[in-house]
């Protein structure tokens, strides 16, 4: 697919005359005069602007898009703007990864993931998946102002048995239940009854119905808002293909860990759900959490162990909806005070996460928390955990906390819990390297005791091998 990235100011010379039709998309003809040649050899063209509109202003906007002209045989869209919000752009080299995954991102809003193409997708045989009226278009849909999809794209499911604080409720959910969606859907969660990929159903314009659910896909990049890791998963390549008017190229989605595996309690139940059953069983609550963010902070590692992190579950000035409170009890917590604790993103239903996180000194970002950036490590004189931050490194848990000592002085780290190492995957065992000595796992859970003299000072602490086959190549390793 070949497409054509336009800047505002330029395109007029790109434009031919502008033609208008009646308000069935009849009578069309010649308004204005051609401004420029038009464009040849091209699939999609996309014009970019960066402009503080009154849209950049509502919540945390980077940026938007939408398509704005589609060709009249298969519907599909051939033309798209995106606007970045300027004053939200940052070109710290810790976020030009995410800032360039949001640029992708609109691109796929203009490309059909959007509430204003639903109703124009097609079945592998060109068909219309949505029945035309006498116009030749989808019926309006007057509130939401976009053509009204049929079923065959996008579902209203209830759920009878959406456990919440007060108990079971009803819950009406959008769902996109396209078939390639509804297979990739049922193969990540291996949930064979689930009827495809919850769509957001809050926020701002342009969030709703627009995005996948956040609770349900965290880090995908087709949510509402980018919190960590953004990736491309074979879900979204399979909306995109449902569309009718593209092939998808499984080979290039990114692995999405969020939910993968864990079942239809997971995939088609809340949050608190599956907290109930998993703490019934005896087993984590990963990847939700019940820490409350406190100082000092007791940090964790995301799933995919690039980095450290935290527990974003916070109190809320009052007491959330009652459905979205998600615990009947909290450790340390008043029973009286539950209702108002929830996670910080409030488009994953409130339910808390393990989530990265920035370092703060008087409100000043200091450094951020993924492994893989060298300029997230600590100062030397606060690096009590013998931490290296580079591309080769993952997140470690701690047992304990660390603590420096040099001849009747001693300092502890009060902010413990994990921390980022490099390592390596050599002669079936996995290897974990603090400073300048290498330590061996045997075992998953083994405990690693550390003893290193370093700068001056004596750094003890302790490191928690992870299993070996979230690191390493199975079936060589043995640990």
């Amino acid at each position: 697919m070949i497409v054509q990235f336009i800047a505002v100011k330029y395109w007029e010379k790109a434009l031919m005359g502008c033609r208008v039709c009646d308000s069935v998309g009849n009578d069309c003809h010649l308004q204005t005069p051609a401004k420029g040649k038009g464009i040849v050899d091209t699939d999609f063209i996309f014009y970019i602007s960066a402009l503080q509109t009154d849209r950049c202003k509502k919540g945390f906007t980077v940026a938007y898009a939408a398509h704005c002209q589609q060709e009249s045989t298969l519907d599909r869209p051939i033309a798209g703007h995106v606007n970045l919000c300027p004053f939200s752009i940052s070109i710290k080299k810790q976020e030009v990864q995410t800032l360039l995954s949001t640029v992708k991102h609109e691109i796929l809003h203009a490309l059909g993931f959007s509430v204003s193409l639903y109703a124009y997708f097609r079945d592998d045989n060109g068909e219309p998946l949505t029945e035309r009226t006498e116009s030749g278009k989808p019926p309006l849909n007057e509130q939401l102002q976009a053509r009204q999809w049929s079923d065959k794209i996008i579902k209203k499911i209830v759920r009878n048995d959406w456990l919440v604080r007060e108990g079971e409720i009803k819950k009406q959910i959008n769902m996109m239940v396209t078939p390639n969606v509804a297979r990739e859907a049922k193969n990540h969660f291996d949930c064979p009854t689930l009827e495809g990929g919850e769509l957001e159903d809050q926020g701002f314009d342009g969030t709703a119905l627009t995005h996948w659910e956040k609770r349900a896909f965290e880090n995908e990049a087709m949510t509402g808002t980018h919190t960590q890791n953004p990736v491309y998963s074979r879900i979204t390549l399979a909306l995109m293909e449902d569309t009718g008017w593209y092939y998808a190229n499984y080979y290039m989605a990114q692995p999405l860990k969020w939910g993968q595996g864990l079942g239809c309690t997971f995939a088609k139940g809340s949050c608190m759900k599956w907290i109930t059953e998993q703490i019934s069983k005896g087993k984590s609550i990963h990847p939700y959490c019940n820490k409350v963010k406190n100082d000092p902070l007791e940090t964790e590692c995301t799933d995919d162990r690039n980095s450290v992190a935290l527990c974003n579950l916070i109190e809320y000035p009052t007491p959330l909806p009652f459905h979205y409170q998600n615990f009947r009890s909290i450790p340390s917590i008043s029973r009286i005070d539950v209702g108002k604790f929830g996670g910080s993103v409030s488009l994953a239903d409130f339910c808390p996460y393990i989530q990265e996180f920035t370092w703060k000194s008087q409100n000043v970002i200091v450094r951020g928390s993924h492994c893989h950036f060298k300029e997230n490590s600590p100062d030397d004189d606060r690096n009590f955990a013998l931490e290296i931050y580079s591309n080769s490194s993952k997140c470690f848990n701690h047992e304990s906390d660390w603590v420096e000592k040099k001849c009747a002085k001693e300092r502890q780290w009060q902010h413990w819990g994990s921390g980022c190492y490099q390592y390596s995957c050599t002669d079936g065992r996995l290897h974990i390297h603090v400073a300048n000595n290498t330590y061996q796992c045997f075992h998953e859970n083994q405990v690693i005791p550390i003893k290193i003299l370093y700068n001056d000072w004596l750094h003890e602490g302790t490191i928690i091998c992870p299993p070996c086959s979230e690191l390493c190549e199975k079936p060589k390793f043995k640990c």
